[in-house]
């Protein structure tokens, strides 16, 4: 089944909104975007959107760290091996190499702009997570490095007078016009507004929030990739969500991400009789990739037919436990368990999404006048499976090269501010009656049981069907909230992951398919493309489709 896709999600009509125009319009406020905002010369005018304050991006709830070379001993090509190793044979190596080899100059900015990293004896203290055959990961206040790099980051940002930093506003879509994108649309409250800019930048993070059980924050709700989507730049393997091994599962608590670098400093994880499990699945134990713990975790679970794992740092000293992981100590306080002590239940959760927008090596994006950084794009860094830590480093790096590229190509255009065409008429209004928190929570429990870290065929149609029959009757309204459009972006996003999982016969990366198992490099060595078909993306509506 093919359901019709609303090109704008609301009623478009420019006569009817505020407008606003700037040079560069960067959309969302983690640390791809900020850095972004920061290659803008002075005298180019720059927007940063955001749909929450700058604190609830996914940027701010990395725990584990920032992966570079900054070790003596540590070699370049050491760490790009490794995360080609983890990727899956699906990694760019071009695009690895460049982006490790910039790492540790970008770890060193973020120290000159007030970023207070962990040190000992004086030198950055280098952690170990899995997948990395060294110790490189920098990280701050134990296991909140996220934090302590954004509040470093949005304090630097701020004193830049050419940067407007509109928190708390939704973006419903990006503007396109005579085949380029031209801005967006956002909403403040009820005040809409069409921003027009020469060069946009896309940074909306991740999709965590489409399935049950995530570490990601209320606001990872794929608006980027949905807008994306319907404005017709290409999206690929977005069958490849990493799943974080580690997620605290406590009725009543939030799907708090209990930190790799937990593993890194010698846990072990135990099924419910206190056994150890994953000596026998991998020889790196719990220091496997984290597709393999998460596979091992669930079939564990599965096995022994109990709703989680444990961690257990009992054997560990229990000062320097506290001291390492105060973050993490202070959530298992709340709920009267001693991290030194007691077995901390835990589960996989959905955690980063390494499929999305492409780009190219500097950002740039198949639409022209859209460029794109951080977990929302598919730069070629992770292949199939991102290495911990490279996130925060894939956000700097990008960052920086969609800000310069978009700033350079804002300043050589010789358009006039203009306002452009757009239609985007009344369909459909919001049916009333329509629960759309129950649509979401049965999307989110159907991605898990059917689209998780396991999958097959069978599932994976079954999710399919479900997913067309909710757009059938959702997509066509047109919403006033954003609880409404989150709901459309999840299931547009929902469908085109389940629909790559299918089309993709073969297990690579963190995609696991139980009834082919193993990797097809002759047939699947290659991205599985989404787009919208036809020559005018402008179009009112169109058909998703697979490539």
């Amino acid at each position: 089944m093919t359901i019709p896709i609303p090109r704008y999600l609301v009623p478009l009509d420019p006569r009817r909104y505020n407008h606003r125009f700037t040079d560069v319009l960067i959309i969302g406020g983690g640390l791809a975007g900020l850095k972004a905002a920061n290659q803008v010369p002075p005298d180019q005018l720059v927007m940063v959107v955001t749909k929450d304050a700058l604190q609830q991006s996914n940027s701010s709830y990395a725990q584990g760290g920032i992966a570079g070379v900054l070790d003596p001993d540590d070699r370049y090509e050491d760490h790009i091996r490794d995360t080609v190793m983890a990727g899956g044979n699906l990694c760019d190596e071009e695009i690895v190499e460049s982006v490790v080899r910039e790492g540790p100059q970008k770890i060193i900015q973020l120290i000159e702009w007030g970023t207070k990293f962990d040190k000992q004896a004086g030198s950055l203290r280098l952690g170990r997570e899995g997948g990395h055959s060294r110790h490189r990961v920098v990280h701050a206040h134990g296991d909140a490095t996220g934090r302590e790099v954004m509040r470093a980051v949005i304090e630097w940002t701020r004193q830049l007078p050419n940067v407007e930093i509109m928190e708390n506003t939704f973006t419903l879509d990006l503007l396109t016009s005579e085949g380029k994108c031209r801005g967006a649309l956002i909403s403040e409250g009820s005040r809409r507004t069409i921003v027009w800019a020469r060069e946009t930048i896309l940074c909306t993070g991740g999709a965590g929030q489409i399935y049950r059980d995530s570490t990601n924050p209320a606001v990872a709700t794929a608006d980027g990739h949905a807008m994306a989507f319907r404005a017709g730049a290409e999206l690929r393997d977005m069958e490849f969500m990493q799943f974080h091994p580690t997620v605290l599962y406590i009725a009543g608590s939030s799907r708090s991400l209990i930190t790799e670098a937990v593993r890194g400093e010698g846990a072990h994880l135990v099924d419910c009789h206190g056994r150890r499990f994953m000596p026998a699945i991998d020889d790196q134990a719990e220091l496997a990739p984290r597709d393999i713990v998460s596979r091992g975790i669930v079939q564990c679970m599965e096995d022994t037919g109990h709703s989680c794992v444990y961690l257990d740092m009992s054997h560990l000293d229990a000062d320097f436990v506290k001291q390492r992981f105060p973050g993490m100590t202070a959530t298992c306080d709340e709920f009267g368990m001693d991290l030194t002590r007691d077995r901390i239940p835990v589960r996989p959760g959905a955690h980063y999404m390494i499929g999305g927008v492409t780009v190219d090596a500097e950002g740039r994006t198949s639409l022209p006048g859209l460029w794109a950084a951080g977990e929302v794009t598919s730069s070629g860094l992770h292949g199939a499976n991102r290495l911990a830590s490279n996130s925060l480093l894939e956000g700097l790096v990008f960052g920086d090269r969609a800000g310069g590229g978009a700033a350079a190509a804002a300043a050589a255009s010789d358009e006039a501010r203009q306002v452009y065409p757009l239609e985007g008429p009344v369909v459909n209004p919001a049916a009333e009656a329509l629960d759309q928190n129950d649509i979401r929570n049965s999307l989110r429990s159907l991605m898990w049981r059917k689209v998780g870290v396991r999958r097959n065929a069978t599932q994976l149609q079954q999710a399919i069907n479900s997913i067309d029959l909710w757009q059938q009757y959702v997509l066509p309204y047109q919403f006033d909230q954003p609880n409404g459009w989150e709901l459309q972006n999840m299931l547009i996003v929902a469908r085109l992951i389940a629909d790559s999982a299918l089309q993709r016969s073969e297990s690579r990366g963190v995609h696991f398919r139980t009834d082919c198992p193993q990797p097809d490099d002759d047939n699947w060595q290659c991205h599985v493309i989404r787009k919208v078909p036809g020559p005018d993306p402008s179009a009112t509506t169109h058909v998703a489709s697979s490539s």
